[in-house]
């Protein structure tokens, strides 16, 4: 076999495993450079399922980890579908992150499987931006289900892994996610004010932490909150310093 014909079977044989993984796709950056850049895909993939879990169970590392998926879903086009377990969404909270409530489609699961479903379901209709949905659990072969289906179109699948119970890591069960991140709320901008700095008042941070992204490495990163167009942004004077456990790297803000 000639060296072009042996180069476009393992091609070919490539696209089989990765379901014609090496095709230009399309993507979602989130206008952060130091983000974008460390990104596999130079940003979030469309046809692509992507998980996100709170730090821990406390209300503000769940609601910084809910705002997370509304600033991605908020800078999607067209409508979004939000698949909920409980009514508990803040609608004017996920409008100051960028997402108006009027994209916004809410449907009741009566439980996970529910909402895997209903999530499946919406990523096959071609008309919607993103599709959200909220679970405690969610086994390897549902979320295979979620990433084929998203293949199949330009609906960004994303799913927020609530904590099932006090200690538990939920993304500790494998998935076929293409991006997995954890979210915990941070001390907010101090807004300057002599003598004395105000802690407490000013825009919102979250670390952010991509455990896993096919194709691409881990990373950590303090991050402000995203603004009213769904945006985050990295506070100023950002540096890196090693992590004293494991010498990853870290983003953190200069003292």
């Amino acid at each position: 076999m000639s060296e072009p014909s042996v180069l476009q079977s393992l091609r070919d044989t490539l696209r089989a495993i990765e379901g014609n993984g090496h095709r230009r796709r399309a993507v979602l950056p989130f206008g952060a450079e130091r983000i974008d850049s460390r990104l596999a895909d130079g940003g979030l993939r469309l046809d692509a399922l992507h998980e996100v879990a709170a730090a821990t169970p406390g209300m503000g590392d769940d609601a910084s980890a809910t705002l997370f998926l509304a600033g991605i879903a908020a800078r999607a086009w067209g409508p979004v579908l939000w698949v909920v377990r409980r009514r508990d969404l803040f609608a004017p909270g996920l409008y100051q992150s960028g997402l108006s409530p009027d994209r916004v489609l809410y449907a009741e699961a009566a439980d996970d499987a529910e909402v895997l479903a209903l999530m499946e379901e919406g990523l096959r209709h071609r008309a919607l931006g993103a599709v959200i949905g909220e679970t405690r659990r969610a086994a390897m072969a549902s979320t295979r289900r979620l990433q084929l289906a998203a293949e199949n179109g330009r609906t960004i699948a994303l799913l927020l892994k609530r904590h099932a119970r006090e200690g538990a890591d939920p993304l500790a069960v494998p998935s076929a996610a293409v991006t997995r991140w954890r979210v915990a709320s941070a001390p907010s901008t101090p807004l300057p004010s002599a003598p004395y700095a105000l802690t407490g008042i000013g825009r919102a941070r979250w670390d952010i932490d991509l455990v896993r992204q096919r194709g691409g490495e881990p990373f950590q990163l303090l991050v402000e909150a995203c603004d009213e167009t769904g945006r985050i942004a990295l506070p100023a004077r950002m540096v890196d310093r090693p992590v004293a456990a494991g010498g990853a790297v870290a983003r953190t803000a200069a003292a």
